[in-house]
């Protein structure tokens, strides 16, 4: 077309001016399509969609400290939310208790510092765990933080089969984008697989994992890198599992997935779907799936925190409902919308509420759940997900090669082609080839900056005092008989968790525990990718 600037997806695609009938496949469109419902679930993965109920609304949450978090859940349960999400701090997902030197600083700071199941119990005073689905962002630790909620849940009287949520559990996705990590990947693969035994044993309505694409797409990853390394790494998790002994349709259902919804709608309209039927078509062809429920792609998406800008935050209210359009019109099975705020500090009370007003404003007053997968027959969004789907199973394919996911992490190559992708971005956004609003177009001399939420920096002092009077009520000599046998349990080949329940059970803290498993497995160093 004369005059008309060429244009590139995200993921590097040409983004052709117009879409015809010819951008189709043909007779084998219906096929790679179906019907919702349907394999290979392109379309969704319910007939009916938001028409049967709309997508849950988790808005994720966690600071300062158990008794203040647990406020603002109160808060957004009152307001509407119907999902909770809870953010831990970084010495928990480290494997920290608050006294540890190392916590110094971070107690409280990027989520709710858990120390012990006194902690736990005070998060969810209260709420009645029988009655809410809970997601926990939790990966090397993860295991021991969901014996923590199975146990304030008991002490509620609520029985394990009761509980329903998800944690995220995926550690693979730490070596390659986020850097959570404790322990190597072969323990780590182990505990996770320890997990799914687990918990198909004692809580059969709990996902046991929430395999990643989110951080890695936070880190760099275009929308083919996010959904073909998530994949790839779901593919790890599965062969672990299977190698353990347990039966594929025994896991598969229980998978859950987590991806981030950019402002470029309708190229992420396309990932979703393409990512739903990729997976389909691995599950029956690689893993023999015979349960429809294991070939269906189930999914959280959060809104991009890294297209927040500190410019001119109330321009991310915009961003924010663009990117949750493009969840919902995905066919997202639970959403987060960040705050305006994000970029400066965590949410307010205030900006929460509007994050969790933009959900419900897109599920009440617009058309979007009357009818299931809107885009279907797009030229345009057709096109882009036969392109995604193909690109992704390419990638998976040269993962294969490299010896499969694991492999590669450790030959730092996710990592490598991540931060080239990164780089590539940031060039041109510093060259003003790729428009940000508010930073390097349509800037402002001077900016009024929002009310921001303070942590108190007193919060460790009294997390500290805290954990100090667990320790002193509990009986030592059960404890350490609790902990003696996790080492042992580790030493061998067992399920971890059975023993790792009774020490937290014994009051045994989260470091305690961690310290014991570093020990035996060690702990993993970064591989250099440059």
């Amino acid at each position: 077309m004369a005059g008309d600037t060429p244009r590139s997806s995200v993921s590097g695609f040409e983004v052709a001016p117009v879409y015809g009938p010819e951008s189709s496949d043909g007779p084998d469109r219906t096929a790679s399509v179906g019907a919702p419902g349907e394999f290979p679930y392109t379309r969704g993965i319910h007939p009916t969609m938001y028409r049967g109920r709309p997508w849950t609304m988790r808005q994720y949450a966690g600071f300062s400290s158990a008794a203040e978090s647990n406020l603002r859940y109160r808060y957004l349960l009152e307001q509407g939310t119907t999902g909770l999400s809870v953010a831990f701090d970084l010495p928990t997902q480290m494997g920290y208790d608050s006294d540890a030197e190392l916590a110094q600083g971070e107690v409280g700071k990027v989520g709710v510092p858990i120390d012990t199941v006194e902690d736990m119990k005070a998060l969810f005073d209260g709420i009645p765990l029988g009655d809410v689905s809970t997601s926990m962002t939790i990966n090397a630790p993860a295991s021991l933080l969901l014996l923590m909620y199975e146990l304030a849940a008991d002490e509620q009287g609520v029985a394990p089969d009761r509980l329903r949520g998800t944690i995220q559990n995926d550690v693979l996705k730490e070596y390659i984008a986020r850097g959570t990590y404790i322990f190597p990947p072969a323990p780590s693969l182990r505990l996770t697989a320890d997990t799914f035994a687990y918990c198909a044993e004692r809580l059969p309505s709990f996902n046991t994992i929430s395999i990643s694409g989110y951080h890695m797409a936070e880190a760099g990853a275009t929308p083919v890198q996010e959904v073909a390394f998530t994949l790839a790494d779901a593919v790890a998790y599965v062969e672990a599992a299977v190698a353990r002994g347990l039966d594929v349709d025994t896991v598969a259902p229980r998978l859950s997935f987590f991806f981030v919804a950019r402002t470029t709608l309708l190229e992420e309209v396309a990932k979703f779907r393409a990512a739903r039927r990729v997976w389909a078509h691995l599950m029956r062809d690689r893993f023999g799936a015979q349960d429809p429920r294991s070939m269906m792609l189930r999914f959280h998406t959060q809104t991009a925190g890294v297209q927040l800008t500190a410019q001119q935050p109330e321009v991310n209210l915009v961003r924010v409902t663009v990117q949750a359009l493009a969840a919902t019109l995905g066919g997202t099975q639970s959403l987060h919308t960040n705050a305006y705020d994000e970029a400066l500090a965590l949410p307010t009370e205030h900006s929460a509420r509007l994050a969790l007003r933009t959900q419900q404003v897109l599920a009440h007053e617009t058309d979007v759940t009357a009818t299931v997968d809107p885009f279907a027959g797009s030229y345009a969004v057709e096109a882009m997900t036969d392109a995604i789907a193909e690109a992704v199973e390419a990638e998976i394919a040269h993962l294969d090669a490299l010896g499969g996911a694991v492999r590669a992490i450790e030959d730092g190559y996710q990592k490598r082609e991540i931060e080239n992708t990164a780089y590539e971005h940031a060039r041109r956004v510093d060259a003003g080839e790729q428009v940000v609003v508010g930073v390097n177009r349509y800037a402002l001399d001077e900016e009024v900056r929002p009310q921001l939420q303070r942590v108190d920096e007193q919060v460790r002092d009294e997390q500290v005092a805290r954990t100090a009077a667990v320790r002193a009520a509990r009986d030592e000599a059960a404890v350490r008989d609790a902990l003696a046998e996790v080492g042992a349990t580790a030493a061998g080949s067992g399920n971890l968790l059975p023993p790792m329940r009774e020490a937290l059970r014994r009051r045994a803290t989260l470091q305690e525990v961690c310290d014991v498993l570093r020990g035996e497995f060690g702990t993993h160093v970064a591989h250099e990718t440059f």
